[in-house]
């Protein structure tokens, strides 16, 4: 299986070895090791297949949200001796220097409200996205309990791509999440990777599990990864 990283950004690399807890529960192969060294130098964009459908999948906005970055790496295991139906984009950790420093936040900003301004590493993942012509997108989280939202769920709109809604109950039908569904991209989060790309006309969802921010709770991984094989299965790429 061929893989082609790349960086798109150079302001955000950081040594994820130096997060302690990331580290006790990282199972990573060969690609994995030189993913961990192109993150210190900024936010990776890895490319498997080719042909249609084109789809993209991100995890890390919030640096301290740690299974579903975790999740990447056993998928990028998974991949081995698999064909690939179409061409998949994937940023395992949009932002290192935040895994690295088990933080939610990065440059003080919480990068999940400002997709919409320039400048931003949400933005860049936004039009990293348009420029690939990518025909679906899923940005993977974890969710503090009794936070918000505390469950297991998927996070869609109806409006302007309905597919989105599609692509969340497909997933929740598989893994037994929880469809929290607007009925219009942007109504409930200002700023949202999920809600601009929607709002580009992009399907996207938002995929969460729950586990303690900074920690990695026993199942959350294995959760995370549910979701992402989910996701590729509604597009049948694997």
């Amino acid at each position: 299986m061929q893989v082609d990283i790349s960086t798109i950004a150079k302001d955000t690399g950081g040594d994820i070895t130096l997060n302690k807890k990331f580290m006790e529960c990282l199972v990573s192969g060969e690609i994995g090791q030189y993913l961990i060294e192109v993150a210190k130098k900024g936010t990776p964009l890895l490319k498997l297949g080719s042909g249609s459908p084109r789809i993209f999948l991100c995890a890390g906005i919030h640096g301290n949200e740690l299974p579903p970055q975790l999740a990447f790496f056993q998928l990028l295991d998974n991949f081995e001796n698999k064909e690939i139906q179409g061409t998949i984009f994937m940023v395992p950790i949009v932002i290192p220097y935040a895994t690295m420093k088990n933080s939610r936040r990065f440059q003080g900003w919480d990068m999940n409200r400002k997709t919409f301004k320039e400048g931003y590493i949400s933005n860049t993942i936004l039009k990293t996205a348009q420029k690939l012509e990518v025909e679906a997108a899923a940005d993977f989280h974890s969710t503090q309990p009794q936070s918000n939202p505390g469950v297991e769920s998927v996070f869609c709109s109806k409006e302007p791509c309905y597919e989105s809604f599609k692509i969340a109950e497909h997933i929740t039908n598989q893994t037994s999440s929880k469809v929290i569904s607007q009925k219009k991209a942007g109504t409930l989060y200002g700023g949202a990777l999920e809600d601009e790309l929607n709002i580009s006309k992009i399907p996207a969802v938002t995929c969460e599990v729950v586990s303690r921010n900074g920690r990695v709770d026993s199942g959350s991984v294995e959760r995370s990864l549910l979701q992402m094989k989910s996701f590729l299965n509604y597009f049948k790429v694997i």
